[in-house]
């Protein structure tokens, strides 16, 4: 669902016909809401503070839910998100897991896509993750 604005919704997902189709993300998102909240880097670290999760899916899983929680905790949810970056050590796995990491997304924050960017890095914080995700959401 994409909210209008001019109804009080906090976000509009803008995708033009001149770009290529979007593919698990949206080109541009508009916010009309009152609150913002910026969300730290989440990894696949469990309650203890350890990398709970081996493989890249397991690991985004971890992260996306962690990410999802620190939303939800400010009052949030995955339609308020506006902007996500995700940070992994191998781009080309990413790649090749990116079907099955669209599966995992659709499961926990649905098809409501913030405007994303995928980011090569050398290494992570928790010198065990594969994948960070942060990002900021609008709320009404």
């Amino acid at each position: 669902m994409n909210p209008d604005p001019a109804d009080g919704g906090a976000l509009h997902r803008v995708n033009p016909a001149e770009l290529a189709p979007p593919r698990g993300f949206s080109h541009a998102v508009t916010a009309t809401g009152s609150r913002l909240v910026f969300l730290a880097g989440q990894t696949a670290l469990d309650s203890a503070g350890r990398v709970a999760a081996h493989t890249l899916p397991d690991q985004f899983r971890t992260a996306l839910g962690n990410l999802l929680a620190a939303l939800a905790a400010c009052g949030g949810t995955p339609a308020d998100l506006a902007r996500v970056t995700v940070y992994t050590t191998d781009v080309p796995e990413y790649r090749a897991h990116a079907a099955e990491l669209g599966r995992i997304w659709r499961e926990l924050a649905g098809r409501d896509y913030p405007a994303m960017a995928v980011i090569g890095a050398v290494r992570l914080w928790d010198e065990e993750a594969r994948i960070e995700l942060d990002g900021f959401a609008v709320l009404p």
